[in-house]
């Protein structure tokens, strides 16, 4: 009687565990965001001028066609290069990729890759603050990196002042190459946001100024959230891959 009594109590709270759905296990959510997870490789004439990360969304009606997101100043200021999508950092896989659409608003740009079908990542929620997330990118062009972190902070958009939602950073250190890399929730592996950049320090080498290096601050990783995600899509014409 007195553990019905208990039980009834804790329901009544919303306390009892069965209300929250269990966490998949820490391999499985990791195998399900790896092959989601691209190096997007920009080129002139065989020569690479830029490394970032990006995220499948879709794998579209066409079995040999699918749309990635990164972001925006991976493009910016390149002219008459190749854009590559290469799955897994493996350079004998890639394809050639096109810009279709570019946010005016967000650190956003999303591609198509022709002759590679690829598994998408699920969009989520908005992120909150100390999630565990993962982090999937390509540090240094180099290879694939998982990286775990925390919603670090979580600073609310001011309203009617440009309506771009949420500012968010995770404490995950990344570096050069891990721009549109994916943040995603651990416990679901949905993606909760794109790696936009990182906040450096300066640092003297054996206090010589000619030798300066920029670090990474921990903590202060920006991320492009799921809801700047979704609008930026809905107005690319893309509303049917954020459709509850």
């Amino acid at each position: 009687m007195r553990a019905r009594r208990l039980a009834a109590s804790l329901l009544g709270l919303g306390l009892l565990a069965c209300a929250a759905a269990p966490a998949a296990p820490r391999g499985e959510v990791i195998q399900r965001i790896l092959p989601s997870s691209v190096q997007v490789v920009a080129e002139r004439r065989s020569v690479k001028l830029r490394s970032a990360s990006g995220v499948v969304i879709q794998s579209t009606a066409d079995p040999a066609r699918s749309l990635v997101l990164t972001t925006r100043h991976t493009l910016k200021g390149l002219d008459d290069v190749e854009l590559y999508v290469a799955p897994g950092g493996r350079s004998r896989l890639r394809r050639p990729a096109t810009v279709i659409a570019v946010s005016s608003e967000a650190d956003l740009a999303l591609l198509r890759v022709e002759g590679l079908t690829l598994a998408a990542a699920a969009l989520g929620s908005e992120a909150r603050l100390g999630d565990d997330v993962w982090v999937v990118a390509y540090p240094w062009g180099k290879r694939l990196t998982v990286v775990s972190g925390v919603v670090s902070q979580v600073e609310p958009g001011t309203e009617g002042e440009d309506d771009r939602g949420a500012t968010v950073m995770v404490d995950a250190s990344v570096s050069y190459g891990a721009s549109g890399g994916g943040v995603y929730e651990a416990a679901t592996g949905r993606l909760i946001g794109v790696v936009e950049g990182y906040r450096t320090a300066r640092m003297n080498v054996r206090g010589d100024p000619k030798l300066a290096v920029e670090l990474p601050v921990p903590g202060e990783t920006s991320v492009v959230p799921a809801g700047i995600i979704r609008r930026f899509l809905e107005q690319a014409g893309f509303g049917s891959l954020v459709a509850p």
